[in-house]
């Protein structure tokens, strides 16, 4: 018997933040998600990702740091493989819906948890906030069954980057 490797396509997403809130876009199972959308064969993560939002939303983004990983069980037999960045935009423009999605909408970080949405997303979610929270000297914010974050080290302090420019010491 031949050894076959399981094949899942990989979906880009990003947790979006327009002062202080976050982007999600309503999909056709009714569920909120990310926008974001599938990396093909050669392609840049994040310039991929920067072009999914502007189709998306019509905004002009700075991708940041990878966030998460997961696989996504969307139903039999279809599975994706989620890897989620942190994005901000710059404009106070509301976000234009695209033909892809139902409905956007911008969201507080406490507004998050009823949302019917993967999990994943929701961590993604919880972890740019945090890392958001960092860069602007707030203290982490630790919740009820979240992993409590420890104190930033200067060295792990992300900096601001310009768009398309790679993190120092990321190898991703």
């Amino acid at each position: 018997m031949t050894y076959r490797p399981a094949l899942f396509p990989v979906s880009i997403k990003g947790v979006v933040l327009q002062h202080g809130k976050v982007l999600l876009l309503r999909n056709e199972r009714d569920e909120w998600e990310l926008p974001g959308g599938k990396l093909e064969r050669g392609e840049d993560p994040p310039a991929r990702l920067r072009q999914e939002i502007s189709e998306e939303c019509g905004w002009a983004a700075s991708v940041g740091p990878i966030l998460d990983s997961w696989q996504y069980h969307i139903s039999d037999g279809v599975d994706v493989l989620i890897v989620t960045y942190g994005a901000e935009v710059a404009t106070s423009d509301p976000p234009q819906l695209s033909h892809e999605h139902k409905q956007a909408g911008l969201f507080g970080e406490d507004d998050v948890e009823a949302l019917r949405m993967p999990d994943g997303y929701k961590r993604s979610i919880r972890a740019w906030y945090a890392l958001a929270g960092r860069r602007a000297g707030r203290a982490p914010v630790s919740r009820p069954g979240s992993q409590s974050c420890s104190p930033p080290r200067p060295e792990d302090e992300p900096p601001a980057w310009p768009a398309g420019r790679r993190w120092p010491g990321r190898s991703r």
